[in-house]
C-alpha cells in the first residue's frame, strides 16, 4: 500500500478515536438516549467535545510533549518500551471518563464501551511489556466487538449524517473493513509485525468482552 493512503487508513483508524465514533453513531441512532433531541443540540455538542478531548485531543498532546522531553525518539514509536509512557498517560484519561460516566450521563452501553477501552488499553500496556503488539489492531479488535453489540442492543436503530440514513449493521460492516484495510496500513508502514497485529485485534475483541461481562 502506498505510503501516503497506508498514513490516512492509520490515521482513521486510530485508537483513541474509537470512543467518538460510537458516541457519534449511537447518539445518531438515538439523541434521546443521551437526554437531547437532537445532535445540534449544545448538550449534544458538549458532551461530543468532551469525549473527542479527552480521549483523544488531550493525550495526543501529552504524548507529542514526550518527543521534545526526550522521552521517545519519534512519534512513531516503533520500540515497545517507548509506548509505556503514551500508555499511562492515555490510560488515565480514561479512567477518569469512565468514572464521571458510571454516575449514569451516558447510557449504560456507552458505559461499557467507554471502560472497554480503558480495559483494551491497559491490557495493551501489559502485553507491551513482554511482547511487541499493535495499539491500532487492539482498537480495531474492541470497536468492532462493540459495534457487534451495539447492532445487537440496538437493533432497528438507524443512524443518520447530512440527511442519510442506515443500519448499524452497515456501520459494521463499514468498519470490519476499515479494520483490514489498518492492519494492511500497518504492515507496510513497517509499524508492526503480522503477529502484533493478532495480538492486537485478540486483546481488542477480549477487552471489550470483559467490560460487558462486569457491567
Amino acid at each position: 500500500m502506498p505510503t501516503i493512503p497506508a498514513r490516512l487508513i492509520s490515521f482513521l483508524g486510530h485508537p483513541l478515536l474509537v470512543l467518538t465514533y460510537l458516541l457519534l453513531l449511537m447518539m445518531s441512532a438515538n439523541p434521546f438516549a443521551f437526554g437531547v433531541n437532537q445532535m445540534s443540540d449544545q448538550r449534544a455538542i458538549v458532551l461530543v467535545f468532551y469525549v473527542v478531548s479527552t480521549t483523544f485531543l488531550i493525550p495526543a498532546l501529552g504524548i507529542s510533549l514526550l518527543k521534545p522531553l526526550g522521552l521517545i525518539k519519534s512519534m512513531a514509536m516503533t520500540d515497545k518500551q517507548e509506548r509505556i509512557g503514551p500508555y499511562i498517560i492515555t490510560g488515565i484519561f480514561y479512567l477518569w471518563m469512565f468514572k464521571n460516566f458510571a454516575s449514569g450521563a451516558v447510557p449504560l452501553l456507552f458505559v461499557e464501551f467507554t471502560l472497554g477501552a480503558t480495559v483494551a488499553l491497559f491490557l495493551a500496556f501489559f502485553v507491551n511489556i513482554f511482547m511487541p503488539i499493535s495499539a491500532h489492531a487492539t482498537g480495531m479488535g474492541a470497536l468492532l466487538t462493540m459495534l457487534l453489540t451495539l447492532s445487537y442492543e440496538w437493533a432497528g436503530q438507524t443512524p443518520q449524517f447530512g440527511g442519510f440514513s442506515f443500519s448499524l449493521n452497515i456501520a459494521l460492516i463499514l468498519f470490519t473493513l476499515l479494520a483490514g484495510l489498518v492492519g494492511v496500513a500497518r504492515l507496510s508502514l513497517d509499524g508492526h509485525t503480522p503477529g502484533a497485529l493478532y495480538r492486537g485485534y485478540a486483546a481488542g475483541i477480549l477487552a471489550a468482552l470483559v467490560a460487558l461481562a462486569i457491567l
